[in-house]
């Protein structure tokens, strides 16, 4: 089985590993990868979003499958150009993709299905912005409606910020949708989906803020953990019948069904469950902490859900271990991320037990040393017999890399680590 992995950064990574650990995949390539991916499996220069390309690149590989990694080239129609050309692809069509790339159409596809979420307004300019503002009051959360890398997201007391982000969002020719505020610890589940079936991961906890204690500016991610063991007995189950299938059926049902990865991200509160929002791809950097304790070989899972034969897929299994993911970003990162530095201590930090550095943003210059070329750069990855210990693999991988002007979180998992996430739950 040879595989074809389409894309640039750390959730990329973290799949071309997991795929070239798979038996039975016999080769395992990149496009356009980065830096780490170009140490681990070939890579090919060509434009991800560019359908035609895409097909061609797969065509003379020889690709058994196609996995499409980020949000752009499935909204660009990727998975469509495979379909039509009979590659089998994990990922959506353009069409089934919306439930990312247009909050507006999720929202009404959650109202069609039943599924549990934030009450909701669509405003198109300063005066209906404003209204709904008013209506659902502060904290006030405001999301462009279209893609933004998981930056499109102002959530503040300040109404005038809120205010301000939904003109320029209108300044730029879109649109948003203004929601209730949800109380209650955020859970990231990826559910792989056939278009008729469907296999839930472990669920895993992000951090999109830079700054510790959650300060700051959103990014696309800090880092990650996984498992969360402070989760009431029957969540995923839960997630599955009340969000995840009712989707994936609904989606079905009006002739696009959703092939790839479902990324329900979720606020668990008071009341229960409630949908933030849907991505159609894997996350980033959940992704890197979920595979890294994967065990069910993951090629002939995503095959499966590329063939839809998820419901002969048998249970998925899982080390025991705990991963929790800590991101190294750039100086400035995410107004004005500085690239071009050298990175030093890559091989020290993937040399320590339990440890492994995911490449994100990364490229080699010309004199042959490994550069930071975007804003989130890697991800150090620790596995170990607890929370504890996995954050003190992941935090002593991170001491041994050097970037200048180099940002990361220091409370990746802590609180977690601590026994201090309570899910308080209202009496029916």
């Amino acid at each position: 089985m040879k595989v074809l992995v389409i894309g640039p950064g750390g959730r990329e990574h973290a799949l071309v590993r997991s795929l070239r650990d798979d038996p039975f995949v016999t080769e395992v390539h990149a496009a356009p990868g980065n830096a780490g991916i170009a140490r681990d499996v070939p890579v090919h220069a060509i434009n991800a979003q560019d359908p035609a390309a895409v097909v061609a690149l797969a065509r003379d590989l020889g690709s058994s499958l196609v996995v499409v990694g980020p949000e752009a080239p499935l909204a660009a129609g990727v998975a469509d150009a495979l379909q039509q050309a009979g590659i089998p692809v994990f990922g959506p069509t353009r069409a089934a993709a919306q439930l990312e790339a247009s909050k507006a159409f999720a929202k009404e596809i959650m109202a069609v299905a039943g599924v549990p979420t934030a009450m909701a307004r669509v405003a198109t300019d300063a005066a209906e912005a404003a209204d709904a503002l008013d209506a659902f009051g502060a904290p006030y959360v405001v999301k462009d409606d279209g893609l933004a890398a998981g930056k499109g997201v102002v959530v503040t007391q300040d109404r005038d910020a809120a205010l301000a982000h939904a003109e320029e969002c209108f300044a730029a020719g879109g649109s948003v949708v203004i929601e209730e505020f949800l109380d209650g610890p955020e859970v990231s589940l990826f559910v792989i989906s056939d278009g008729h079936h469907a296999v839930p991961l472990a669920p895993a906890q992000d951090f999109k803020r830079i700054f510790d204690g959650d300060e700051g500016p959103n990014t696309g991610g800090m880092g990650a953990y996984s498992p969360l063991q402070w989760l009431p007995a029957g969540f995923v189950e839960d997630v599955m019948d009340r969000v995840a299938m009712p989707t994936i059926t609904a989606m079905a049902d009006r002739g696009t069904p959703f092939t790839g990865v479902l990324y329900c991200g979720l606020a668990l509160t008071r009341r229960g469950i409630r949908v933030i929002e849907f991505n159609a791809r894997f996350g980033d950097p959940e992704t890197q902490a979920v595979l890294a304790r994967l065990q069910t070989p993951l090629g002939s899972l995503l095959l499966a859900a590329a063939n839809g034969t998820l419901d002969a897929v048998e249970p998925l299994t899982w080390r025991s271990e705990t991963a929790v993911g800590v991101v190294l970003a750039s100086a400035r990162y995410p107004d004005s991320p500085v690239t071009g530095d050298v990175i030093t201590g890559l091989d020290e930090a993937a040399a320590l037990e339990g440890v492994s550095v995911l490449h994100a943003g990364t490229a080699v210059d010309d004199a042959g040393a490994t550069v930071s070329a975007g804003g989130r750069v890697l991800a150090v990855v620790g596995l170990g017999e607890d929370l504890v210990a996995a954050r003190e693999r992941a935090y002593a991988g991170v001491g041994k890399i050097g970037l200048a002007g180099g940002q990361y979180r220091t409370d990746i998992a802590l609180r977690a680590s601590q026994g201090r996430i309570a899910v308080e739950l209202e009496e029916n």
